[in-house]
Formats: C-alpha cells, structure tokens, sequence
C-alpha cells in the first residue's frame, strides 16, 4: 500500500504531504484543485511516467526544480522512492528501503547502459510496470460503469488489452516478416523456396522423361555407327587394294605414249619433208582463184557494213519504244476503271484512252516484238553475209599472202610440188603408221620399239579388269558413308549432352526439393505457430482468454460476496467474437439491466478488482478512481458512495484493499463512512490540500 505521498514545486503543489493508510482514502475539490496530479505524482515517482507533455511541465510555474516523492509498504517493508527533476530537463532518482530510520539505497537514476536502473528495481520490487498499473489500478475518469456498458465485441478488445492478447497481433506481423524473410534467404542460397516444389517437381519429371526417351534413341545410334563403321572399313579395303592400279594405269599410258614417240622420231625426217611440202600444196591450193576476187569482195563488204548499222539503229528505237510502253502498262494496270470510275479522281468515265488501255499496250509491244524479230532476221543475214564477204575476202587476202610466202609465181610450179610429195608418200606407207593405233606393227620398227611394248603387255595384263568409274563410285560412297558416320556421330553427342545436362539438373532439382522439403515442414511449423499461437482467436488466445475469464470472475465473485447485495456471483464468457457478463443471485440468472444503480457499481468494481488481481497488482493493492461520478445520475452516485463505504470495512481482511478516489463531487461523502477525506482547493501559492 502507499503510506506517503509528498510533492515539491511539483504541478500545481508548491508543498504538499500526505498521509495514507489501508481503506479508502477521497480527495475532494472542485475541478483544476491538483486532485489529478497526484496520479501522475504517483507514475512518475515510480516508473519516471506520467500523463503530461514533458518532463520540464512537470515543475510548477515560477520554480527551478520539483521532485515527487512516494512511500510505500509491500510484504512488511518500508520503500521510498524519490524523483527530481529541473529546467534543463536533468534528472535524479533513487530508490530505498527504509529499515528503522535509516534508508539503504536500492537503485539510483537510469543508466541502463551500466545496468543500472532504478525503474527497473521497482517494477520488480511491486510486481508491475507503468503499462500493467495503469490497467490494473488506475481507472479514469469515466471508465467505472463502461466495463459494463461496453458492447460484448468492445469487452472482448479491452479483455485482450488487459491480458496482452492484443500484443499477439505484433508478434503475428514478426512471424509474417520472419517468414517471409526466411523464404528470401533460401531463395538467395538454393534459388528457390517451398513455394517452387511443384514446379521444380513438374521439372524434374520432364527431365526424367526427356532422359528416357533419349537412351533408347542413343542406343539405336549406336548400333547404326557400329554398323556403318563396319560398311566404311569393308570399302576403304577395297579402295587400298584398288589405288595401286591407278597408279599402273597412268605408267601404261606413259608407255604408250613413249612407243609412239619413238615411232614418230623414226619416220619424223620423211614426214617432215612430204608435211612441209604438202602444206605448200594444202596452202596454196585455190590461192591463185581467191586472189582474183580480192577487190570485188572489199565493195560488197562495205555495203553489207552499212546495211548492218541501219539495222541496228531501227531495232534501237522500237526497243526504247518497247521499254515507255512497258512503263505505261505498269501504270495502265493501276488506272483499271472500277464502275466506270477514275481510280485516281473518282470521276466518270466511259473509256480510257488508248495510251491508257492496257490491252491496247500489249497489241503495240506484240507488233513492236514482231518487228523487232524481223529487223533481228534482217540483221542477221547481213552479219551472215558480212561473215561469208570477210570470210572470202580473208581468203583472198592469204592467198596472195601464200603464194608471196613459198615464192610460187604459177601453177606449174605447184603442180611439180605435187609429185614430189607423191613420190615419198609411197616411200612412207612401206612404215608402220602410227596413226592407226595398232601398237603391236608400231613396235616393228626395231629393237627398242618391241621393249616398250613388252611392258605395255605386261601392264595391261596387271590392271585388266579394271574400271576407273568404279573406283571414282566406290570412293565417293566411302566420302557419303563417312559423312553419314560424322552426321551419327554429332547426333550421338548431342544426345549425350542433353542426358549428361539433363542428369546433372535432375541431381540439382532433386537436392533442391530435398532441401525445399526440410524448408516447407518448418514454414509449415512456423505457420502453425502463427495461426496457433500468436493469432488473437487461436486455441492459446483462446485458452489463455478462458483462463483469464475464469480467473476474474472467481476474483469479482470474492469480492461480490463481500459486499451487501443480491448478487452472490458474476461470470465472464466468451462466444465466437465477444464477451459477455452474467450474474447470479442465490436462485436466478439476473440480467444487467435489472440491476440498480449501486448493483451495477458494485459489479463493475468488483470486475476491476478481478482484473487488478489478474495482473498481479497484489504486491501494491492499490486502486485509483479518478472522478468516478461522472456521468452517473444522484442516484447512482449514491450507491457508489455506499459501495465504497462497504469496500472501506473489506480494506480491514487478510488482503487489505487501499482505494483513492479522486472527485469533485463532495457533498456526497458528508453522510458517509469514509474517514480519510483530502480537501484540495486552489490558491495563489498553488494547490492547497487539507484533511478534513
């Protein structure tokens, strides 16, 4: 209980000591006397917290410095506690036990950095902090008959208030952001979180199948490469085998070639002379005819010449005339009439202008082609006839060229030419001709000539049988088949690297969901602990409000009992969103509404006594109700002031009650029980407070 009170320059109280003891304890005075002062008077010496904007409005007007200073006993000990504070907002407080007269210091200022706090000794020397006193024993002003007046959803929210249920919600938004944060650390490290099993599962079956479907595929490979290796070795024997022929081939033909050679050296000195002279005879036979016409074939040219360009010029000009009207037809099929209309004005029109008409185009490009074939024919006779002029004219020209090149001035001349050649060519049958291929005469000839054939025989012997085609056919099958081969091969490492890739993400995804697995049971853990344990309507909200239901209805029933009514038990319980109160007399259920004015008081202090019991206020007893007349009508003012005289006789049990009540309304204790009453009146010097 609290057993002293004394404020110093300290809001309104310039001087200020009081003296308490167990029961009730009234401060009277009119409104803005420094009543409430005391609450904060009482927080701050405590917990260094009150209801006021800072700590410097805490000093009275006009002072340097003030200081609240409080005593009380818990268990049979003497405490004191003693907070100063100035103008510069600086602060002293110390905290002491008194044993006889002396005081023996517990704990002085706040440097919780050193481990030092004097707020933190006394929440553990009363059983409280600010926040659970203020709940469990401080009721402001109007807030007596509003745990009865409450909706049952709004006494359900002031029941999680006072139990903490509603802290639930914060630490409901910690999980979530644990959670959360959980997830992003796993997708940082594997990739992915819980939330990506099935699709990874979906991922790894597809790579599963892909790997499946390939094996087969690489094994049918594999026997196709093993067999066309076998077909390319078979081929590329016989190409080893067949290559050195090729080789005899080329020296067969080098003999050949090296018999006729020699051939040629024996009848070359013959042969040279009758060539020679039958080049003369061949050169200069007609020479003597086409020289005559030389001049005559020199003036025809140049009429054909001429012909020639007149020619061209007019296929020039219907070829420029072919081209304009390419490029009007290319504009008469985009000026098509549709409707008798202009596709480029949109006007009427009956016809188009030849130059226009498309149809009309093309007959002119026919007529234009047609004769531009026949200027084509007429050219080309010239040029033939031109040709045939040149020709004969070449002819002249080399035959007079001829005749001044052997020196041969007539035909008599030639014609004894003639038999000479005659002469030798009979000399010359009587040897081999080379010419016609029969090597075996060829090799007559001598000695020499019959060696060379000899190995021609023989050579011709080692490559019967053999055809080159073939060879080039069976060497071009082994380049098919070996690309084919490369073209398996390829395809065999891609298959292996898909199955290779294809395993080593299986291995991955696998891990992956092993670890994802772990990863989904503990969010699910972590889940279930949100919705069981930290949401405000699970089951340990629930419990934990049950418990507490039950606990203050047994309390406010003790402290019902105490008191003269009719009420002998009240009970708290808690449906699907709200909370609601029964009471009982002896025989009967009795509803709220029927109950009197002083019933009411008296349920409403006794459900505040329940709950200060609830929150362990048991170390102080203390509860403070700051004007709780207000709005109650005479009547109900009237029973409040019986219930607390009835509440000053329960202060005198085992466990002592101390009340404070703070009001305006005086004139209601005069008839009173209560003996401790406190007078504050305002004055000059401040608030000035008297027994009385």
């Amino acid at each position: 209980m609290i057993t002293s009170i004394e404020l110093g320059d300290f809001l309104s109280h310039s001087d200020t000591k009081l003296e308490f003891e167990n029961g009730v304890t009234v401060f009277v005075g009119d409104n803005g006397a420094g009543k409430s002062s005391i609450i904060d008077a009482i927080t701050f010496a405590l917990f260094g917290q009150h209801t006021r904007k800072s700590n410097k409005s805490l000093i009275k007007r006009g002072s340097n410095q003030g200081f609240a200073k409080i005593g009380f006993s818990i268990n049979g000990k003497q405490y004191e506690a003693v907070r100063k504070i100035d103008n510069k907002g600086s602060l002293a407080a110390k905290f002491s036990e008194i044993i006889r007269e002396d005081r023996v210091e517990l704990a002085a200022g706040e440097r919780k950095q050193f481990g030092e706090s004097m707020t933190h000794e006394i929440e553990k020397t009363i059983g409280l902090d600010f926040e659970k006193l203020k709940i469990a024993s401080i009721v402001q002003q109007g807030e007596l008959n509003a745990i009865i007046n409450a909706k049952p959803k709004e006494f359900k929210e002031l029941l999680n208030a006072i139990i903490g249920i509603d802290k639930l919600d914060v630490a409901s938004e910690s999980m979530k952001i644990v959670n959360k944060e959980f997830r992003e650390k796993i997708r940082s490290e594997i990739g992915y979180d819980d939330t990506h099993i099935e699709i990874l599962s979906r991922d790894l079956e597809i790579h599963q199948k892909e790997i499946e479907y390939a094996l087969p595929e690489k094994n049918q490979l594999k026997s196709k490469q093993e067999e066309l290796q076998n077909e390319v070795n078979d081929l590329r024997r016989k190409v080893e085998i067949e290559t050195p022929k090729i080789d005899k081939i080329n020296q067969l033909e080098l003999r050949k070639k090296e018999l006729l050679e020699y051939a040629k050296e024996a009848i070359h000195e013959i042969q040279q002379e009758i060539n020679e002279n039958e080049r003369k005879i061949r050169d200069c036979e007609g020479c003597f005819e086409h020289a005559n016409l030389k001049e005559d074939l020199e003036s025809k040219i140049q009429k054909v010449e001429q012909a020639v360009e007149d020619t061209l010029k007019k296929i020039q000009e219907m070829t420029s005339q072919t081209a304009s009207l390419k490029e009007k037809q290319l504009l008469a099929s985009k000026l098509q009439l549709k409707d008798n209309r202009c596709p480029v004005c949109d006007s009427n029109v009956e016809k188009l202008n030849p130059l226009f008409q498309e149809e009309h185009i093309k007959q002119e490009m026919i007529s234009l082609k047609e004769k531009i074939i026949s200027k084509e024919k007429e050219k080309e006779t010239y040029n033939l006839k031109r040709k045939e002029f040149s020709e004969k004219l070449q002819n002249a020209r080399d035959a007079q060229i001829t005749l001044r090149a052997y020196s041969i001035n007539n035909k008599e001349e030639l014609k004894k030419i003639q038999e000479d050649v005659e002469t030798k060519k009979q000399n010359v049958q009587r040897i081999p001709s080379v010419n016609n291929g029969n090597l075996l005469e060829i090799a007559q000839i001598d000695s020499h000539a019959k060696m060379i054939f000899e190995n021609i025989s023989k050579l011709e012997i080692e490559t019967s049988g053999f055809n080159e085609q073939e060879f080039l056919n069976l060497k071009k099958t082994v380049n098919e088949k070996q690309i084919n081969l490369s073209q398996i091969d390829q395809q065999i490492g891609a298959i292996s690297e898909k199955i290779f890739k294809g395993e080593a993400q299986i291995i991955v995804i696998q891990s992956a969901i092993s670890k994802l697995m772990v990863v989904k049971k503990y969010v699910t853990s972590l889940d279930e602990i949100q919705t069981n344990i930290f949401s405000r309507d699970g089951p340990v909200a629930t419990s934990l409000r049950s418990w507490a239901l039950n606990t203050i209805s047994a309390k406010a029933s003790e402290y019902l009992s105490l008191l003269n009514t009719k009420i002998q038990r009240v009970s708290l319980s808690e449906k699907t969103r709200d909370v609601s109160i029964t009471c009982y007399s002896k025989n009967e259920v009795l509803e709220l509404e029927s109950l009197s004015g002083g019933e009411k008081v008296s349920v409403a202090l006794a459900l505040r006594l329940g709950m200060a019991s609830l929150l362990g206020a048991s170390n102080l007893n203390l509860m403070i109700l700051d004007e709780p007349t207000t709005h109650l009508d005479a009547e109900r003012k009237k029973s409040l002031v019986g219930v607390l005289s009835q509440l000053s006789n329960i202060s005198n049990s085992e466990t002592p009650m101390q009340f404070l009540i703070i009001t305006h309304d005086a004139e209601i204790f005069e008839d009173s029980t209560v003996e401790k009453i406190y007078k504050f009146e305002s004055s000059e010097q401040g608030s000035k407070v008297t027994s009385i």
